[in-house]
């Protein structure tokens, strides 16, 4: 097969449609004229197909090393490409935790060996997500991974000894730390939002004020040593006014929505089916409206999936037992076109910078989320913003079907994505990296 992609009457960011020349694991050339003199080229027909910088992902759960019967590497960056995705971080809770050099290498020569997509590795902030020593953090820095990104997630550091220290720590290497802002104390056995709807159904509830008093905590603890932290999962209202109150302070903060925090409420828990069961847990509709007027108003920087796949064992039983979790790489960019896009929320351009320049810079990912130009890596996604599907769990590429958009119909589909000018997506299909040219 070629190397080489004419994208034939494509809409950069939703723009004017033109052609596009991807060549040599770069944008070749933008315009009428951008295949004149190309040899031995695909062309892929992009009529009323928008194209975007690919996809990054600041928060998936891999599962790989050590839970491989819920996800492995290779399948969720699998499901990631087919989502539109060029890099993902994958998320420290693994076993062995990725809290020393030697385990976030091998998930990077993993992502590698793959070819989907790159894979960044989060590392731990504490040894073991124990919350009580700093893990090796400068080692993981300076890994063949280049970790950037250090998040107990799952878990919170509540100390806040341990994250000032953390906070200080990845100052030396322009690191971040990413927050799962939950108060322990506040949330034992808990088992959905606390509001109307739990005192319904009887069930222990997860009160706003526990994501709040941490995200407080936080920001201040950043102005306070003048380092970076992000927000995972932001889910309240609370939340959204702590934040944006902190960015008018010039405090170095960045957030995070997730798709089912932007798409569902606390209403879906009434049925007692633990695919709707997620941590932070689906909130009010008053939430769900704050979010989306965060992200719109850039209060919250990107929207991030916090992919989380399950075994029909640790999620097809009673509520109680379940796993907290959902997929979802496969299906965000649709959220977020229904949600912000179709809403007139939003245009292909903030689309662009939720999903993909804005994770990218706060990851520190260089050659990702870059603009549509001559000469920038060809990292793409191509998307039929038209198309309409319903949601089949069992027909995605993750090995885990704990989706809570089953039988739903979305807008949009991934046509195509191109990793470095290679297709590994192309007319809505992964195409393994053994069958295309050329070496990643």
């Amino acid at each position: 097969m070629s190397t080489s992609y004419l994208l034939r009457g494509v809409a950069p960011l939703g723009g004017p449609a033109t052609d596009v020349l991807l060549a040599d694991g770069v944008i070749a050339a933008i315009g009428a004229d951008a295949g004149a003199g190309a040899v031995d080229v695909t062309v892929v027909e992009g009529a009323g197909l928008v194209l975007l910088p690919g996809l990054v992902d600041l928060h998936t759960h891999l599962r790989e090393p050590g839970r491989e019967d819920a996800e492995t590497v290779w399948s969720g960056t699998r499901a990631a490409a087919l989502g539109g995705f060029t890099a993902v971080h994958a998320m420290a809770n693994t076993n062995p935790t990725q809290d020393t050099a030697g385990v976030v290498e091998q998930v990077w020569r993993l992502g590698r060996d793959a070819g989907w997509v790159d894979v960044h590795p989060v590392g731990a902030v504490t040894v073991g997500l124990e919350g009580e020593r700093l893990a090796e953090l400068g080692a993981m820095a300076q890994s063949a991974a280049r970790v950037r990104v250090f998040s107990d997630d799952g878990r919170c550091v509540h100390d806040p000894v341990v994250m000032r220290r953390a906070l200080e720590y990845v100052k030396a290497f322009d690191g971040v730390v990413a927050q799962h802002a939950q108060e322990p104390r506040l949330t034992e056995g808990s088992q959905m939002h606390e509001g109307v709807v739990s005192a319904e159904l009887g069930l222990a509830g997860w009160p706003a004020v526990a994501e709040e008093a941490i995200v407080a905590r936080d920001v201040l603890l950043a102005e306070h040593v003048g380092s970076r932290l992000h927000v995972c999962h932001l889910s309240t209202a609370g939340s959204v006014e702590i934040v944006r109150w902190a960015k008018s302070r010039g405090i170095d903060v960045t957030a995070e929505a997730t798709p089912h925090h932007l798409a569902l409420t606390d209403e879906e828990v009434r049925g007692y089916d633990p695919v709707f069961k997620v941590n932070p847990p689906l909130r009010t509709q008053a939430d769900v409206d704050a979010v989306r007027d965060g992200l719109a108003d850039g209060t919250i920087d990107i929207v991030a999936t916090d992919h989380a796949p399950h075994t029909r064992e640790d999620k097809d039983c009673e509520w109680a037992a379940a796993a907290f979790g959902m997929t979802g790489l496969e299906t965000v960019l649709s959220v977020v076109q229904q949600t912000m896009v179709d809403t007139g929320r939003f245009t292909w351009a903030d689309v662009a910078r939720v999903l993909s320049q804005a994770p990218a810079q706060i990851g520190r990912v260089a050659d990702h989320g870059r603009p549509i130009a001559v000469g920038e890596p060809a990292n793409l996604v191509l998307v039929d913003p038209a198309a309409r599907r319903v949601v089949v769990p069992e027909e995605q590429a993750s090995k885990s079907a704990n989706s809570p958009l089953r039988g739903r119909e979305l807008p949009g589909r991934v046509v195509a994505t191109f990793l470095r000018g290679r297709a590994t997506v192309l007319d809505g299909v992964a195409v393994p990296a053994t069958i295309t040219a050329g070496v990643r």
